[in-house]
């Protein structure tokens, strides 16, 4: 059986097929600035530990599609600096591939524990002593799936909770300051996380896969154990500011923001309680949430005017989000 492959000539395909708002499954188009460049190995500068580098997100579907087509295109020969012959192709197993954790991504400057937006993280002193000091490193804040909302209440005290801060853990992922691509970066992540010894710090684990059924089942086992999906991360790929396509996010459903403009009454066992939400999205479609709450928040329902998060499955004809079920409130844009 072929292996999948993605060839570096057809790399600008996958950019743009990233790019595209293609329904059932719809992305963000990337910035024109933004090129694909898997094989550099030069890190771009990191401009402060906060311009942190981004995901590209793209469906199964379209992955598959992806690998799929290449499959089909002769793969050109090259030859590699010593002058070995070899097949001009990118496979899967070039990827490192992780568990994408719902959790707080952190940044720790040499100093202090940051957001992506830069504001400070008021962890207790033990959590952050054996973290380097000259060494700049990437997380997630975490403490298990489905625990999200408890870990964004301990995160936003300015007075760290100790006791609550045990259930804490930092999975880190990156470490930006260190040159080379990211199979470097990660070799010296791991001597870090093994030099630091504690139990709460430590590397997500990184699989290699050969195959796209391997990819498939585990994405979704993740997502039947009530995970986020999987992140994929080119071997060669330079840590740069902003969107790279050398990250791929791989879920099985999309996510999204929205602002509460009115509620919808319940009716039945939830008499007397919000029904559903009515909400608008930045290029102003309306709809209503109607599923993803407990009874204590149709209870004491968000404010009109928050910002939600929610999850869906591509699009109907006229733009509105599928199977719209509510996630969270989402209080900051660092959580």
């Amino acid at each position: 059986m072929s292996q999948p492959v993605i060839q570096p000539s057809r790399l600008s395909m996958l950019a743009a097929l990233i790019g595209l708002s293609i329904s059932p499954f719809g992305f963000c188009a990337l910035p024109q600035s933004v090129q694909l460049n898997p094989d550099s190995v030069a890190p771009e500068p990191l401009q402060s530990p906060l311009t942190v580098m981004r995901s590209s997100p793209v469906s199964l579907e379209t992955l598959h599609a992806i690998i799929t087509a290449q499959n089909a295109v002769p793969h050109p020969i090259a030859s590699d600096s010593s002058g070995t012959v070899t097949e001009g192709a990118l496979s899967l197993n070039d990827y490192f591939v992780s568990e994408k954790l719902d959790g707080i991504r952190a940044i720790w400057d040499g100093v202090q524990l940051k957001t992506r937006q830069g504001n400070p993280i008021y962890a207790p002193d033990w959590f952050t002593r054996s973290l380097p000091r000259q060494t700049i490193i990437e997380g997630e804040l975490w403490i298990g799936r489905g625990q999200f909302q408890t870990l964004a209440t301990i995160i936003r005290d300015k007075v760290p909770n100790a006791q609550q801060w045990q259930a804490v853990n930092f999975m880190l992922f990156d470490a930006p300051s260190v040159a080379g691509p990211f199979k470097t970066r990660l070799e010296a992540l791991s001597s870090l996380s093994q030099h630091i010894d504690e139990p709460f710090i430590r590397v997500i684990e990184q699989r290699r896969l050969e195959r796209y059924a391997q990819l498939e089942t585990l994405l979704k086992r993740i997502d039947t154990d009530g995970g986020e999906g999987v992140m994929l991360h080119h071997k060669n790929n330079a840590y740069q500011n902003g969107i790279s396509n050398g990250l791929i996010k791989l879920k099985t459903h999309q996510d999204s923001e929205a602002i509460i403009v009115g509620y919808e009454p319940g009716k039945g066992k939830y008499t007397g309680k919000m029904g559903a939400i009515w909400v608008q999205t930045s290029d102003n479609i309306r709809f209503k949430i109607g599923s993803g709450f407990s009874d204590l928040e149709r209870a004491n329902p968000p404010p009109i005017g928050s910002t939600v998060q929610f999850r869906f499955n591509g699009y109907t004809d006229r733009g509105i989000p599928r199977f719209a079920r509510f996630i969270r409130l989402r209080e900051s844009p660092d959580i």
